[in-house]
């Protein structure tokens, strides 16, 4: 024991080996959601469940081992909420890519992310973007997995004369989805750590439940669902490298892998900076300890995840709930990867956790896990206030970035119109010279894509 507190530098942190291990299954807790909401999202594609499975808890994993035992910070790390809406919704649904396709961009925006980790790129694109258009994008992507989790619900539907629409608010799934929401509500208002665990598993068994009482349209066991692991591993292991003929045959391509890259660049920095700031790893000139290793856990687990078959990992914001029970070191990391990987063990009831489908209307609910959706995206709009809105620079790009992917259901087609919009409110106030050239070169690179589209 010795030895494991002087590798992590427990006592130098204040805290011990007891606490460490306390935090970490705290964050884990607190996560856990992750593992039936991305299995769950992705599998939408056609992939495989088992595999996507597999992957989440394996890249979750050597993420959290590499930030413990490298960087020994106290974050944990898992495919991320909102970039694995963008691969499916956007890279699959909206350009018509195949998973395997959407993975190969996965695994290259990973290997950037690892050249910038080690490189002085890093600080370089950060300085280049303005706080509030970082700000924006976070807050966008908020808005947009909400209305997926409100639509995998059924709250939501669309329709042909006002686009979209409240559902049947009868149904029983779009009722058992209701009940999760109200749940998740409560709990996490009345401040419970775990109010996204708790109501995902309460609003399951009551869905179970229901559905032995006779109630249609309930969520149910499938012992066929629980065979197959190691087949479904088989068919995503790789298929990263089988999609890149496809990925590079599309002209979207550096679209596409610019937006993994930067949605999961910012959303990582922001992350550490804010966990780093409450465990005390900022250095007195304001930057992280350890910084360029906590992103290399991050890069790392993105490549391994894509490899394995699932979406962008990045650094998970739960992780200040573990530091908040007072971990201050990688035990806690360390700890949160075991967890994950134990976790392997309850793949059988997955299937409890998945989409249900109404034969009568042609629709597949998901009500166990679309209040997760809704209300992490609701946390994620909370970045809204922390944009100037005071500055027209700042105000018109941001606006136009939300709104625009809603209304595409895109994105990455938001993200490119707030960087077209941005230098230009900024030159037409005669404030051209303040722009970033990394700015100027972005908007010209948006441009040209939209301009491709419409002439190929």
């Amino acid at each position: 024991m010795e030895k494991v507190t002087e590798f992590f530098k427990i006592r130098q942190r204040g805290s011990t080996i007891k606490t460490e291990l306390l935090a970490g299954l705290t964050t884990f807790l607190a996560m856990a959601y992750i593992l039936p909401v991305n299995s769950g999202m992705l599998s939408a594609t056609g992939m495989p469940i088992a595999g996507v499975f597999f992957a989440t808890v394996m890249a979750s994993m050597i993420a959290a081992m590499i930030m413990g035992f490298i960087a020994n910070y106290p974050v944990a790390l898992a495919p991320g909420m909102g970039i694995n809406a963008f691969f499916t919704y956007t890279v699959v649904f909206g350009y018509g890519l195949s998973w395997q396709a959407a993975l190969a961009a996965v695994l290259i925006s990973g290997v950037l992310f690892l050249v910038i980790s080690i490189s002085g790129l890093r600080k370089m694109v950060i300085d280049a973007i303005p706080q509030g258009l970082k700000f924006a994008v976070g807050a966008g992507i908020g808005f947009f997995i909400t209305f997926i989790g409100l639509k995998n619900a059924g709250i939501i539907v669309s329709d042909p004369v006002t686009f979209v629409t409240l559902g049947n608010l009868g149904h029983p799934a779009v009722l058992l989805g209701i009940f999760g929401l109200i749940l998740v509500v409560v709990l996490f208002t009345m401040g419970n750590r775990f109010a996204l665990i708790i109501a995902i598993a309460a609003t399951a068994i009551l869905g179970v439940v229901l559905g032995l009482l006779g109630v249609s349209n309930m969520p149910a066991f499938d012992a066929s669902a629980t065979e197959g692991l190691l087949a479904g591993v088989s068919e995503t292991f790789l298929a990263a490298f089988a999609g890149m003929g496809e990925l590079f045959s599309k002209p979207e391509a550096i679209f596409i892998i610019f937006t993994f890259l930067f949605v999961d660049f910012f959303d990582t920095a922001g992350t550490l900076i804010a966990v780093g700031n409450r465990a005390g790893l900022i250095n007195e000139d304001g930057e992280l300890v350890n910084g360029n290793k906590a992103l290399l856990a991050d890069s790392v687990g993105t490549i391994a995840g894509a490899l394995l078959g699932t979406s962008t990992v990045t650094s998970y914001i739960e992780s200040s709930t573990g530091i908040e029970q007072g971990g201050r070191t990688g035990l806690t990391a360390v700890t949160v990867g075991i967890l994950f990987f134990l976790s392997l063990l309850i793949y059988p009831v997955l299937s409890i956790f998945t989409g249900i489908f109404d034969p009568a209307t042609g629709t597949v609910y998901s009500p166990v896990t679309a209040m997760a959706l809704i209300m992490v995206g609701a946390l994620m709009v909370a970045q809204l206030k922390e944009i100037d809105w005071d500055d027209k620079a700042i105000l018109i790009p941001s606006f136009l970035t939300i709104v625009f992917m809603i209304f595409t259901f895109s994105i990455a087609e938001g993200i490119a119109i707030g960087f077209i919009f941005y230098p230009i409110v900024m030159m037409s106030q005669g404030r051209a010279k303040e722009v970033n050239k990394i700015m100027y070169i972005l908007m010209i690179f948006f441009v040209v894509f939209f301009v491709l589209n419409v002439l190929i």
